[in-house]
């Protein structure tokens, strides 16, 4: 244990607490938007919030030691965003979180019987991103209404988002975030006693739901969560680390988190996984010049995530008191990149776009058939549009080849 304290440096302390920073700030507004959406009490959220930074923190902490490789663990903002736009769930939020549970049980299984996570990359690319824009688009709304609902506020948001961004990409979200905070602090009128309250409530207490399993459950939360946890999270994490040059064994990775995902999901947390955007942070050079040491940084950061969530309570009082339309700004924008991105890649391949097109236009409807959010709809017509695309191209070679 000795060498490995050894390798801490200043740099990847630095670097550590920037990744923990980055990725609570920019994105547990996502997080608050869909766990409140699918039915948890404000309570509810705080301790979901807080064991799901508790539990990304320990998984982060425990396989960086283990592996030695910079091991970056979030939770699921493209799942978050999945709730936000699926709307209520008939059953409340007993039936999400026994949704929560099941995806949890498949990531572990994903990761210990590979035919599983085989089965999700067989999942055509140009659908899965499609769905994933599909599900980000409404909440990429918020930034436009927040304007309308009041334009300096609105404004004052999105300028510091746009100024940040174009200094440094990572720090968009938390200016916009600080100029949230200035703008509740200076402009918005907010009764002692709430903040008294504020303060008083800053660490969360454990609160346990009893999880109710149900058919609708399964099929519009969990599977939807974890078709698009495994595709924008758990495959663009692993691929991050073999781009520099790590060899991460993927059934372990995905098996620990899956198990963490579990035991959060009984206190209300949708989904923790291996990270992309702040993966590559704790694994490139600015981390540390040896990559034998960087792991240290993932480390840091886990250790971050679990301070910052001691404090969810105080983060989501802040959000209670705090108009919703000006959150939600927040979550928008932290969503645009990822939204963007999405789509590029959705309807970049020109022989699939029609189907791609489809699977976007059903997931963001919003409309939801027999209590199943538009997600899995959106992916199964999809689905089906691509099938009849792809056998009829084969039917035409075909003709082709024996005239």
């Amino acid at each position: 244990m000795m060498s490995r304290l050894n390798d801490i440096s200043l740099q990847s302390t630095f670097m550590g607490v920037l990744v923990a920073f980055v990725g609570f700030a920019s994105s547990f507004a996502v997080v608050i938007k869909g766990l409140t959406t699918v039915g948890a009490s404000a309570e509810q959220a705080a301790t979901a919030l807080m064991v799901l930074s508790i539990a990304m923190g320990l998984s982060a902490i425990l396989l960086s030691l283990y592996t030695r490789i910079p091991v970056s663990v979030a939770w699921s903002t493209p799942g978050a965003a999945l709730l936000a736009s699926s709307g209520a769930i008939e059953g409340g939020f007993p039936v999400a979180v026994g949704a929560f549970i099941i995806c949890g049980g498949l990531f572990v299984i994903a990761g210990l019987w590979r035919p599983l996570g085989k089965l999700v990359s067989l999942i055509p690319a140009p659908l899965a991103n499609a769905m994933l824009a599909g599900i980000l688009l409404g909440l990429c709304f918020a930034p436009v209404k927040a304007i309308a609902f009041n334009p300096l506020w609105g404004i004052s948001i999105a300028l510091a988002w746009v100024i940040a961004g174009r200094i440094n990409r990572l720090l968009a979200v938390p200016a916009a975030l600080l100029a949230l905070i200035l703008i509740m602090f200076f402009a918005v009128d907010i009764p002692e006693e709430n903040t008294a309250r504020l303060l008083q409530d800053i660490v969360p207490s454990f609160t346990l739901v009893t999880p109710n399993f149900t058919l609708a459950g399964f099929i519009g939360i969990a599977l939807p969560l974890f078709i698009v946890t495994m595709a924008s999270q758990n495959v663009p994490g692993i691929a991050i680390l073999r781009i520099h040059e790590y060899e991460p064994k993927t059934g372990l990775l995905v098996s620990f988190t899956g198990i963490f995902s579990t035991v959060s999901a009984f206190f209300g947390g949708h989904a923790v996984n291996l990270a992309a955007i702040t993966a590559a942070m704790c694994a490139n050079e600015d981390a540390h010049p040896d990559p034998m040491k960087r792991y240290w940084s993932a480390i840091i950061s886990g250790a971050g995530y679990v301070v910052l969530g001691l404090c969810s309570g105080l983060v989501t009082g802040f959000v209670a008191i705090a108009p919703a339309i000006l959150i939600e700004s927040v979550a928008g924008l932290a969503l645009i990149g990822a939204f963007s991105n999405s789509a590029v890649l959705a309807f970049n391949d020109a022989e699939h776009r029609e189907a791609a097109a489809v699977t976007f236009l059903v997931t963001a409807s919003g409309v939801s058939f027999y209590g199943v959010s538009g997600a899995f709809w959106g992916l199964l017509a999809g689905g089906l549009i691509f099938w009849i695309t792809d056998s009829i191209a084969k039917k035409r070679a075909k003709s082709s080849a024996t005239v």
